[in-house]
Parts: C-alpha cells; structure tokens; sequence
C-alpha cells in the first residue's frame, strides 16, 4: 500500500514539474479601463523587463468583457516597440467577440475572458518591450471593456 502511494505522489510530482518547464510565460497583466466607457483616447501601456531566453515569442492580447459592450467585435490598435534600437511596429487586430447567431466565444458567466494572437516576435536577450493599445471604433467611448491584457510566452 504505501509503495503505491509513493508512486501515485512520484508521478503526481513528475507532472507537476513537466507543466511548469512547459509554461514559458514570459510575461503576462491586464490593465483596467473604466467600466462606464473605455475613451478612444485612453491609451493602455505595458512594458516587459528584458528578456533573458532569447528566441521566438508569441504575443497576446487579452480582453475581460461584460454584457454592457455593445458589438461583436472590437478592433484595437496595438503599437510596439523593442528596446533597444526604438524599432516600432502597428499591430491592426480585430477580435471577434461574438458570433452573428449571438453566441459569445469567450469563457465566462457576467465576464467574459478572451485571448487573441497578436504576433510572432524573435527577441533576443535585453531586449525588452512596450506596447501601448487603444480601442480604433467609430464610437468614442466604449462601455463594457473591464480589462485589456498582453501575454508573452516563449515557444
């Protein structure tokens, strides 16, 4: 009995640390906009420390909605730089929320959790970056957008 506990623990151990080696998240925080109204003008920043694996990352972009936002979709524009050399990109990304028969695609009951690809980045060691998202819709001010995130992981 105990040598099968002791096994049921070693493998549970093993997992364990597989999944952690296998989560290379290099970088991963939301930024909060007002639930109220999410200003065309109000620009979300974030900035990674450098990077210490050089190699190829993907990028992310992370929105936590509610009921209240008013379209299917929502379009951002994303600009990022890379530190050093001051080298900028504009990202144009379009996320689809919903689908035309009402049904949402992202996870959630009163918020919904959505994660979408951004790009393919090849860092290499000190480089850090910044990136800055702003909402690109007819609309000036947008209700229901409770957080915007950015995620990068090591592939």
């Amino acid at each position: 009995m105990k040598h099968w506990l002791t096994m049921v623990l070693a493998t549970v151990l093993t997992a364990t640390a597989l999944t952690a080696c296998i989560d290379n998240v290099a970088y991963d925080h939301y930024e909060h906009t007002p639930l109220a109204g999410w200003e065309k003008n109000d620009t979300l920043f974030f900035c990674t420390r450098p990077i210490e694996n050089p190699g190829r990352y993907h990028a992310y972009v992370g929105l936590r909605t509610t009921v209240e936002f008013p379209f299917t979709s929502l379009n951002l524009l994303v600009e990022q730089r890379t530190i050093p050399g001051n080298k900028k990109k504009i990202h144009s990304l379009k996320c689809k929320l919903m689908e035309k028969n009402g049904t949402i695609n992202g996870q959630g009951v009163s918020f919904f959790q959505y994660e979408f690809p951004l790009a393919v980045l090849e860092l290499h060691k000190g480089d850090s970056l910044q990136f800055f998202i702003r909402h690109d819709m007819k609309r000036e001010i947008l209700p229901g957008i409770a957080d915007v995130g950015l995620k990068l992981t090591r592939k």
